[in-house]
């Protein structure tokens, strides 16, 4: 039996390259296309519904319903599903945004203060987004 010298640096098993499988690399890049489509299609629903909002606050009228923030607040779950890496922040906003958009859908109306909330969380992610720095 030989003693082996705790300074000398262990081995590790290489992996073997003929048995990589493809299916990991194929689903990763659908997951990618199908990443960067929800992150379309959510900004451009946040988009639509936000626009609704704010002409309706810079010129004082009301909204026409509550169609414009049911749409933002589905986009907001589809592109945070997206975009969110967290769990733990991304189901949280998920959650939420479902939950209001059924409140303002079962409220039936939207007051200027709802507005004014939706336009500063609005501001408030899109500088947290803006600023962030890449981890990629």
């Amino acid at each position: 039996m030989q003693d082996q010298d705790p300074q000398a640096p262990t081995r590790q098993p290489q992996p073997d390259p003929s048995r990589s499988s493809r299916d990991a690399d194929e689903r990763s890049g659908e997951d990618r296309h199908l990443t960067t489509a929800e992150m379309m299609i959510g900004t451009a629903m946040m988009f639509i519904g936000f626009i609704d909002v704010l002409t309706s606050i810079s010129s004082g009228s009301e909204m026409g319903g509550v169609f414009p923030l049911l749409l933002y607040f589905a986009g907001l779950a589809i592109w945070a599903h997206a975009t969110i890496v967290n769990l733990t922040v991304r189901y949280t906003v998920i959650t939420m945004a479902i939950v209001l958009g059924l409140a303002f859908f079962h409220y039936g109306e939207v007051h200027f203060w709802h507005k004014q909330a939706i336009f500063w969380s609005t501001v408030a992610i899109v500088m947290y987004f803006m600023f962030k720095t890449s981890t990629k």
